[in-house]
């Protein structure tokens, strides 16, 4: 058996594309109704330590906070874990400026002495899904960190910031 013939070099789809280019232009062809992440970010909030900070690799939860850790969907099962809020961050443009189109907090909790944690998978998707429609949801977060959050989002771009809907500084307001 050869294994390097041109089969065995083909590279595998799962039928899930992420494209960089729009493919929403209108031409119905390969790649229509893909989803775009280019424009999305995991921001970790870290209320303990009072800090926040990106990590590209949520993407694939393959952040630096999930790596090596056995996530359960039973919050239970994790009494001592650190809390963290991932937050997806939507950038949009209108009338030719960026501002903060979508963000939606989803909460995970990690203990590292016993590496488990507990996250909601369908809840991390269905809020970046949310924050890609342009959706603010924060609600379920705490004060403390709505404050972090807040303070990142504004030191990281001022004028994204100020770009942003009144609905997002209200939200992100304690």
């Amino acid at each position: 058996m050869d294994l390097l013939n041109n089969d065995n070099l083909k590279k595998k789809t799962s039928g899930f594309n992420i494209l960089s280019n729009d493919s929403t232009d209108g031409h119905g062809g390969y790649g229509a109704g893909t989803l775009n992440l280019d424009n999305v970010s995991p921001v970790f909030v870290d209320p303990t330590e009072g800090e926040a900070f990106v990590d590209m690799g949520a993407l694939h939860a393959r952040s630096a906070v999930e790596k090596r850790i056995k996530f359960l969907k039973n919050k239970e099962e994790v009494p001592n874990g650190k809390l963290y809020w991932l937050v997806w961050v939507t950038v949009q443009h209108k009338d030719g400026k960026p501002y903060y189109a979508g963000v939606a907090g989803c909460e995970m909790t990690v203990d590292i002495s016993i590496r488990r944690g507990y996250k909601s998978l369908p809840e991390h998707v269905n809020k970046m899904d949310k924050s890609l429609k342009g959706h603010i949801l924060v609600d379920d977060m705490d004060d403390k960190s709505k404050a972090i959050l807040a303070k990142f989002l504004k030191e990281h771009n001022e004028q994204i910031w100020e770009n942003s809907t009144k609905e997002l500084h209200e939200a992100l307001t304690v």
